[in-house]
């Protein structure tokens, strides 16, 4: 999402780092640049205004002045101030007994797919969450949240045909709650096109009634400055605790993400980062700072990482490629770990430095197409192969809809990674015999 605005701002900061000394006149520039590109990427233009001053007033300052590195100091100045200005730190949940949590926001902007996510990453957190489903105007929404609690493995109250109250199916969800065993209610409620009357006055006297620890409201990045406007709006009617952007990993320009916290005093507590049900996760301000500036996020990926593959999972893999053991089994499964570490084109922009790097990017179709190739195989072609001669090359690519230059090309590539492997476990037993080891690991 933020692709645009962190090209500019890289080239911005790359301009900085050649100057000798840094001047008011070069700052001035500078800012003139990064104040443009902010408004490019439809951040609201006093957010931008008060940001550029921030900045510039300590980038002036008589640290960067006699800094021997004065372009990395305002990189860091940016970065921080960035971070402040998405929240400082992540926000947690306020989960005290009653733990309820009031969901609302616009038609479209995912509030049932929110609440199943959300209730999602509750159990992971070792919680026991119980959905509820008070959206009463739109028709499929119940069967909705009933369809998503079963593939999040959480209850869901869902009220009688019919009804049209939603006070009382707040009041039946909780008699209910009390035998289902949880230890939080994520209240998924109704919305509408726009923010009407009737609608803030059914989520009043629902927050009237229920008294949540959290009412979030969940935000469409990908609609910009409306976004910013919408949740002014919620957050005057209701008093918002936090809100959940969604659809973060769109393409849109992301200035309602650097814009909502200063304009409603609201955190963002969650993100949506994709349509599956675990890309969801805590909102990181200074995780998303450093995105923007390039600098990656490595901590991120190593948690998607531990949640996506197992203990068991890693050790077996490495042990298969010490010995060199590694086949098309093997290959399958990677890509089926890095599938569940969400789209691969965010993993990309987690590592450091990737960024700079011309054409770096992932071709989704393209890995798609290896994948089919791998599966038109049988179990011993995969175990072995070296059993694929040209009739079972053909029927494979027949199989998976690709040609047979295609087949080839991709066992010449699992070959020549294969015998790489070989190569380094033979050079580590060499090393071992002729000096009792290596400095260090293979």
């Amino acid at each position: 999402m933020f692709a645009r605005l962190s090209d500019k701002l890289q080239d911005t900061f790359k301009n900085l780092r050649g100057q000798g000394r840094i001047s008011e006149s070069n700052i001035n520039d500078a800012m003139r640049e990064v104040r443009m590109a902010l408004l490019d990427a439809d951040v609201h233009f006093q957010v931008a205004k008060d940001f550029i001053a921030r900045v510039k007033e300590k980038a002036l300052g008589e640290a960067v002045q006699r800094s021997v590195t004065p372009g990395q100091q305002i990189v860091k100045i940016f970065h921080d101030e960035l971070q402040a200005l998405l929240g400082g730190d992540a926000a947690p949940l306020s989960l005290d007994a009653p733990a309820r949590v009031l969901v609302v926001g616009l038609n479209g902007a995912g509030k049932t797919t929110s609440s199943a996510k959300l209730a999602r990453l509750l159990k992971f957190q070792g919680r026991s969450p119980l959905l509820v489903a008070c959206d009463l105007q739109r028709p499929a929404a119940i069967e909705q949240l009933a369809v998503l609690g079963r593939q999040v493995d959480t209850p869901v109250f869902q009220p009688q045909p019919g009804e049209q109250d939603v006070l009382a199916v707040a009041g039946q969800a909780l008699e209910w709650a009390k035998t289902a065993g949880g230890d939080v209610m994520v209240f998924d409620t109704a919305g509408r096109q726009d923010l009407d009357e009737p609608l803030i006055d059914e989520l009043k006297r629902l927050r009237d009634f229920l008294q949540p620890r959290e009412i979030l409201l969940v935000c469409d990045a990908a609609t910009g400055q409306q976004a910013v406007n919408v949740a002014e709006r919620f957050h005057e009617a209701l008093g918002l605790t936090g809100i959940i952007l969604t659809k973060l990993d769109g393409d849109a320009r992301g200035g309602a993400a650097l814009s909502l916290r200063t304009v409603t005093g609201c955190p963002i507590k969650f993100s949506g980062t994709g349509e599956k049900i675990d890309q969801f996760e805590v909102f990181h301000p200074d995780r998303l700072a450093g995105r923007i500036l390039g600098m990656g996020d490595v901590v991120g990926l190593v948690e998607r990482a531990a949640e996506a593959i197992t203990e068991e999972d890693a050790r077996r893999m490495e042990a298969k490629l010490r010995t060199a053991s590694f086949d098309l089994n093997d290959f399958l499964q990677q890509f089926k770990m890095l599938k569940r570490m969400g789209p691969l084109e965010n993993l990309l922009g987690m590592i450091p430095g990737m960024d700079k790097v011309k054409d770096a990017s992932i071709d989704e179709k393209q890995m798609k197409r290896v994948e089919a190739i791998i599966l038109s195989m049988t179990p011993k072609e995969r175990a072995k192969p070296d059993i694929l001669n040209a009739r079972r090359r053909q029927r494979i690519a027949r199989g998976s809809g690709v040609s047979v230059s295609e087949v080839n090309n991709l066992i010449l590539r699992f070959t020549q990674m294969r015998k790489m492997m070989k190569n380094m476990g033979a050079m580590k037993k060499l090393m071992a015999k002729a000096g009792g080891g290596l400095p260090f690991r293979l």
